[in-house]
């Protein structure tokens, strides 16, 4: 094999020698997807045991019957995947009815995902002025924060189960309780400690910001405050309704009872959803793989947006309820209560061998996200005021290619997570993977295909809501900015794919989980590039003398 020569996967066959592993080609698109658990000893999956209906398959004659039929699933279509011993029956799926798949899985998930990101900026800016919110300035601070860490918890959650159910995890019955009872009290702790850490934070920048007017959430992390900008300036020209001015007067930062508050609120609100939208997420999942479709490609990016929605929610509603007893010592029993829970979730999960080590991973990207989303953040600060429709457009040129990525990032990790066991070891980086026979890799399309799939999904995902913008009157654009905008859009897709794939193989070649690691940097990666696009966008129309107009 040339070093030109894609890297791939055969489940059946041997290691290639040292010649072979020298090849420098990241392509993963024909990687196993076998019905194991990963490596014991790598990835924080400590599996005990294989599941009996499709595990490692011995050197015999069934290898290369179930290589071809298995082949390629992990990080392709969903059409030939079906349930436990099922697997063995049937001819494999070709090449188009795979992208069929990805298509109709995709599409309208990433649909829902942006309108879904249009609603939650609105209700953020309703429970903004709610009386709990208008009263501690740290509550609005605190909302970007928050929904910042738990959007990434859940997409984290989503990613590990995904993984497990394409692996055939799910499919027995202890083993799917174990997993999704050891996930659901994981992400108890992680809600917990992310959204004290999140009311300090909060608190801190009460401490720092201006007092003269409230802190607005677009002030903080531009991740979310892209969607509450747009979202203002969308439901705004919808109504065709113009703001009163509000005039606040100084006030004293906010002293130990305001933090307590903020953080029991936000501790409380973090549990809640992490129940309820964990819940639904494991729920999600489960179906995706009882119904044959692919759960890799459709439930990080509901994950992303119902997570913001629902946390948003609970907030406002918990703050409401608190706000009475602002001076009383509920709120201090409150977080010595939820500390008491996570504390007992910690013993639990401990003694959980599938999902114990998973206490200590995944906290440094978090933070790191939120570091590199205060960066996108600047950007929004500086430009927002500077173009009209900024906002409104940097919603999709953001967030549509960030929930691509997401998808992509999670099949990569269901592939490697599938190819580490098919070979028997983690290997040491993606040159390892062994190369695919000529004759099942006919039917399984390349990494390089599943890419362009995907971003021609996306592409009339963003033209539907340019007409809409356009037809609506919401904003008057000359044909011309279309053309750009649609370029800058088609090229941050592009590089959210690309961070996607070698994000992923940056981790793991370093022993790290991209289900646990990945998520939160490439996502607040692709905010920040994607909103600098649009900056460079608007910069190129100005250059040429049009002009973009947002109706008042």
């Amino acid at each position: 094999m040339s070093s030109s020569d894609p890297i791939l996967v055969d489940a059946g066959h041997p290691r290639p020698s040292d010649d072979d592993e020298s090849s420098d080609t990241f392509e993963m698109a024909n990687l196993e997807d076998i019905a194991v658990t990963p490596n014991p000893h790598k990835q924080g999956y400590h599996t005990p045991f294989l599941p009996d209906d499709g595990g490692i398959q011995s050197d015999s004659e069934d290898d290369d019957d179930e290589a071809d039929e298995e082949g390629g699933r992990a990080l392709l279509g969903p059409s030939g995947r079906t349930r436990g011993r099922e697997r063995s029956q049937g001819p494999a799926p070709g090449v188009w009815e795979q992208v069929k798949g990805i298509v109709i899985e995709t599409a309208p998930t990433l649909l829902l995902t942006t309108v879904g990101l249009l609603f939650t900026g609105e209700l953020l800016n309703n429970v903004s002025h709610w009386k709990a919110m208008e009263q501690i300035e740290e509550l609005i601070m605190i909302i970007p924060v928050v929904l910042n860490l738990k959007g990434n918890l859940e997409m984290n959650l989503s990613a590990r189960l995904g993984t497990a159910a394409n692996m055939g995890e799910l499919d027995r019955r202890s083993t799917r309780n174990q997993l999704i009872f050891g996930n659901l009290t994981l992400l108890q702790v992680q809600a917990t400690v992310v959204s004290f850490i999140a009311a300090c934070v909060a608190f801190i920048l009460g401490r720092i910001m201006p007092r003269n007017s409230p802190a607005q959430p677009a002030d903080l992390i531009g991740v979310n405050s892209t969607v509450v900008d747009a979202a203002d300036m969308l439901f705004t020209l919808a109504t065709r309704q113009a703001k009163r001015p509000h005039h606040y007067p100084e006030k004293d930062p906010g002293g130990v009872n305001e933090f307590l508050m903020t953080a029991a609120s936000a501790m409380t609100a973090a549990c809640l959803s992490s129940l309820i939208l964990g819940s639904f997420m494991c729920m999600l999942i489960v179906l995706c793989r009882k119904f044959g479709r692919d759960p890799d490609n459709i439930a990080p990016a509901v994950a992303s947006c119902l997570g913001d929605l629902v946390t948003l929610c609970l907030l406002g509603a918990v703050s409401t309820v608190y706000i009475t007893f602002v001076h009383t010592p509920l709120p201090l029993i409150m977080i010595c209560i939820l500390a008491a829970a996570a504390v007992g979730w910690t013993l639990v999960t401990r003694r959980n061998t599938l999902v114990r080590d998973l206490l200590l991973e995944g906290w440094s990207p978090l933070f790191a996200a939120m570091i590199i989303s205060s960066g996108t953040g600047i950007v929004l600060d500086t430009f927002v005021t500077k173009y009209e429709g900024f906002a409104l457009l940097a919603v999709v040129i953001s967030g549509l290619p960030g929930s691509v990525g997401s998808i992509f990032v999670s099949r990569l990790s269901t592939a490697l997570h599938a190819a580490s066991v098919t070979i028997f070891a983690l290997p040491i980086s993606t040159d390892d993977l062994v190369s695919q026979k000529p004759a099942s890799r006919k039917h399984h399309p390349s990494s390089r295909l599943v890419m362009i799939t995907l971003l021609c999904v996306t592409f009339p995902v963003e033209v539907i809501f340019m007409g809409v913008l356009r037809g609506f009157g919401w904003l008057h654009f000359p044909i011309l900015f279309v053309i750009f905008s649609l370029v800058f859009f088609c090229i941050a897709v592009v590089v959210s794919l690309f961070i996607a794939k070698y994000l992923t193989q940056f981790l793991w070649n370093r022993d790290l989980d991209p289900d646990m690691y990945a998520l939160p940097i490439h996502s607040a990666l692709v905010d920040l590039v994607g909103q600098l696009l649009l900056v460079g966008c608007f910069e190129v129309v100005s250059l040429l003398g049009l002009d973009i107009k947002a109706s008042r």
